[in-house]
């Protein structure tokens, strides 16, 4: 669900037709994999416009080909499960999604690093990091896509986290990597700027931090008609007069 679509099978990418009703079933019960989603929202969502007794009798023939398709690689169990009026992805059978996955591993990199254990947070940060491989597929309705905003504003707060993590062991090389891609993706986010800076520091770069000190101030007066947040003119002045102090 993160980046395109994809469908594996015990690693390798099965067979589905591209933009198909299996992929829209997959993917709607994939971004409300905790909740379920009510079988008339699949109709409305799936086949609109058609009679509810052919929808369920469309969607009843869908989720048992994903069963016969997907059965083997969970021990037999149906990849999606029917409770009252919603169904869901089988998770407790085996099935995982990547979105539950990313922000699991984000949230062990969160309670890791409060805890003191920054080189294993990176580990978590890294992982989640490698799962977000692009925003939130699923697109069908207005809740997608704030599920897609919340998803990306979590992927970017969590390179922010392993930018300061990997300055905090002195890893200067790698919180610049994080900070640079941090903006690639954000060019306004001014503690990515800051990072950049001080990284550059760190690495006897002292001309670069302040070439991007500029490049964060002429950002900002194209994009909002604004100037840099005091504390990142006050960084500003440290790598001028004093970056000893940085």
């Amino acid at each position: 669900m993160l980046g395109p679509f994809q469908l594996l099978k015990l690693g390798q990418p099965a067979s589905l037709r591209p933009g198909g009703k299996a992929e829209q079933l997959l993917s709607l019960l994939a971004v409300r994999a905790r909740s379920g989603v009510h079988r008339e929202t699949l109709f409305e969502k799936i086949w609109p416009g058609t009679e509810p007794a052919l929808s369920k009798q469309c969607l009843n023939t869908l989720v048992h080909g994903l069963k016969t398709q997907l059965a083997d690689a969970i021990g037999g169990q149906p990849p999606i499960v029917h409770m009252q009026t919603h169904y869901l992805l089988n998770l407790d059978g085996g099935l995982r999604v990547d979105v539950l996955e990313f922000e699991s591993a984000v949230g062990i990199g969160d309670r890791l690093r409060s805890a003191g254990s920054v080189a294993a947070a990176i580990d978590a940060y890294e992982r989640a990091l490698f799962l977000y491989r692009g925003d939130l597929a699923s697109h069908l309705d207005i809740s997608d896509l704030l599920e897609r905003e919340r998803l990306r504003a979590i992927c970017l707060n969590t390179l922010a986290r392993l930018a300061d993590a990997y300055f905090e062991l002195a890893n200067y090389e790698q919180a610049l990597a994080c900070a640079l891609r941090l903006l690639s993706i954000d060019p306004c986010r001014e503690d990515a700027h800051r990072m950049t800076m001080r990284a550059y520091v760190r690495l006897g770069a002292r001309a670069q931090a302040l070439r991007q000190y500029n490049t964060c101030r002429l950002i900002l007066v194209e994009e909002f008609d604004a100037t840099p947040e005091p504390a990142t003119e006050q960084l500003f002045q440290l790598v001028r007069t004093n970056p000893g102090q940085i």
